[in-house]
């Protein structure tokens, strides 16, 4: 299995953080030299490499003369402004001594969740690589509000690898790999591989780790490992100091089998990429009929509309009786026409209405399963 990671052409680091950073705060010089080497070493050699780094809010604590990371968000916006710049040309003077540019790509939500702005940004990191540059990516956190909540850049980095059609995503941490419990606790084992949800089963995944400039935790990494190898791209979980011993292909870390089938492009953004504006509450029949029968959603089959969306938008299809959601789709009408068209067989509304209500409120193919 491991020839997957020595045979990935184009690859997706992520780096967190506290593998980059003094728990002080402030950019650790030696770490990120370390890591440039590894990456340099792989991009000078005919590896594409696109590395996605947090550490921009981390970076900017010892200048500011702050202690610990902030918790206002005006404060955090502060930090990142301060640390940007000194994170991205740290990594340009590392890489400069391999004879490599790097270009950099701050991103927001909007920018993974809309898909005019989507279809922008794999346009700039796919130049990027064509013209021999590494790009480093980081979400946006000077001017953003929602993904400094989010607070970690391991779902940026399963959609950046989904984006640019990548062969390989390695999560690095300050941890080495994925473990049944605490890597601390002596009963804990690591685990090196991950076939499916089945191995998960039973494991505790840890929340941010000690340092206090970290935001993520195992449990998002898990989850980005879970994104990307629903696209069909591998994932290695490892630590910072062990990412070249990773791409020698030695069994360190924790490496997350991809799907056999990669979806629809399209529906992998649907399901991954987007943020749900509204919710269509389904009757028995209707979740039954998209589940099981991958059909489309009519009208006769929704028993109540929450949100305020426009066609064209995401919605969340949900379970009436659990609350739970299904599936995710794109939207026929607006939120103010929905409530009147509830219950209705679209012949008879076709009959009241006219030809032009006889639609799905959600058709099939822009329909994916949660």
């Amino acid at each position: 299995m491991r020839e997957v990671v020595t045979g990935a052409r184009r690859i997706v680091v992520k780096v967190g953080s506290s593998s980059l950073t003094t728990a002080a705060g402030g950019l650790d010089e030696q770490r990120v030299d370390a890591l440039v080497d590894v990456l340099g070493g792989l991009a000078t050699h005919g590896r594409e490499v696109v590395l996605v780094s947090s550490g921009a809010i981390a970076a900017g604590l010892a200048p500011l003369r702050l202690r610990r990371r902030p918790r206002d968000l005006a404060t955090q916006q502060a930090a990142a402004s301060v640390g940007q710049g000194l994170l991205i040309g740290r990594y340009a003077a590392g890489f400069a001594r391999h004879g490599l540019t790097v270009g950099q790509v701050l991103l927001t939500v909007d920018d993974v969740t809309r898909r005019v702005h989507y279809r922008n940004a794999y346009r700039t990191l796919r130049k990027l690589l064509d013209l021999g540059a590494v790009p480093i990516v980081n979400e946006n956190d000077t001017v953003a509000t929602e993904e400094i909540r989010f607070g970690d850049n391991d779902r940026l980095a399963a959609l950046v690898a989904a984006l640019v059609d990548a062969d390989l995503l390695v999560l690095l941490s300050d941890v080495d790999a994925l473990y049944t419990g605490s890597p601390s606790d002596p009963a804990s084992r690591r685990i090196p591989y991950v076939t499916g949800d089945d191995d998960l089963a039973g494991v505790k995944v840890s929340t941010p780790g000690k340092s206090g400039v970290g935001t993520g935790g195992m449990v998002t990494k898990v989850e980005a490992a879970r994104i990307a190898t629903g696209f069909g791209i591998p994932v290695v979980l490892t630590s910072a100091p062990q990412a070249g011993s990773v791409m020698t292909g030695d069994d360190v870390g924790t490496l997350f089998r991809a799907a056999e089938h990669r979806p629809a492009a399209r529906l992998f953004w649907l399901a991954h990429a987007t943020a749900p504006r509204g919710r269509l509450h389904l009757d028995p029949g209707a979740v039954t009929a998209v589940v099981a029968r991958r059909k489309s959603l009519l009208p006769a089959g929704i028993t109540a509309v929450d949100g305020s969306f426009a066609a064209g938008d995401p919605v969340d299809l949900v379970d009436a009786g659990s609350g739970a959601p299904v599936a995710r789709g794109l939207v026929n009408y607006d939120a103010v026409e929905l409530p009147a068209l509830l219950g209705r067989s679209t012949p008879e509304l076709a009959a009241a209405l006219g030809p032009g209500y006889e639609r799905e409120v959600v058709h099939r193919d822009d329909l994916v399963l949660l």
